[in-house]
């Protein structure tokens, strides 16, 4: 995308008000009302993710969170708040953890670099190189190693997810899903990782559970 202008930014925002006020005269009255969303979108900051676009969405539609690498950490107040106030506040029966190929991040954690700032956060996606290291490094294409990384990373963000209580919560309830997405962003598709959370939560939970379900 070219350069463009902070006074160009100004000048299309209000081209895009007047397009919204002449399909609807209500839009911002109705849009001012409050939002209910269905779906809580956490991905990558990257952006060439442009999560409206990929998923199609207006305003209101979706509540976002986006971080370097699509990561939900266990002691990250940010992410972890942001969890719980779309669950527990605006009650969306949706969670979507959503990595790209090509990030940044995750190619970062496979390389032997030291990356200032970034290292106790990028801490966290070699994490998920250290338990899966072995299926990693038997992928002899660099690429295909990085794009296998990424997957993996968005399944374990996810397992961090049903980790949370709030979530817990909720799948007892029966009132939320949570899904594993990436995008390719070489070919503009959105990619459904297929999570088996009921296989997860049998895995996992005799060490997680927060909840006596008897």
């Amino acid at each position: 995308m070219a350069y463009v202008k902070i006074k160009d930014i100004f000048l299309h925002n209000q081209l895009w008000v007047a397009r919204q006020l002449k399909k609807d005269p209500k839009y911002f009255k109705n849009l001012a009302l409050g939002q209910k969303p269905q779906y809580l979108f956490i991905g990558c900051s990257d952006s060439r993710v442009s999560t409206e676009v990929l998923m199609n969405a207006e305003p209101g539609d979706v509540f976002i969170h986006r971080n370097i690498g699509n990561v939900v950490p266990s002691n990250d107040l940010n992410s972890l708040s942001v969890i719980s106030y779309a669950v527990n506040h605006i009650r969306v029966k949706h969670i979507v953890v959503c990595g790209h190929y090509n990030c940044g991040g995750v190619k970062a954690a496979m390389t032997v670099s030291d990356a200032g700032l970034l290292n106790p956060w990028l801490r966290h996606i070699r994490d998920v190189y250290r338990l899966h290291k072995a299926q990693l490094n038997a992928i002899e294409c660099l690429d295909e190693r990085y794009d296998k990384l990424v997957e993996l990373n968005v399944i374990e963000q996810c397992i961090n997810i049903i980790k949370t209580r709030d979530v817990q919560k909720a799948l007892l309830e029966k009132r939320l899903n949570i899904h594993a997405w990436v995008f390719d962003v070489r070919t503009g598709n959105l990619i459904d990782l297929k999570l088996n959370v009921k296989k997860i939560m049998k895995e996992i939970m005799d060490i997680y559970n927060l909840f006596d379900e008897e």
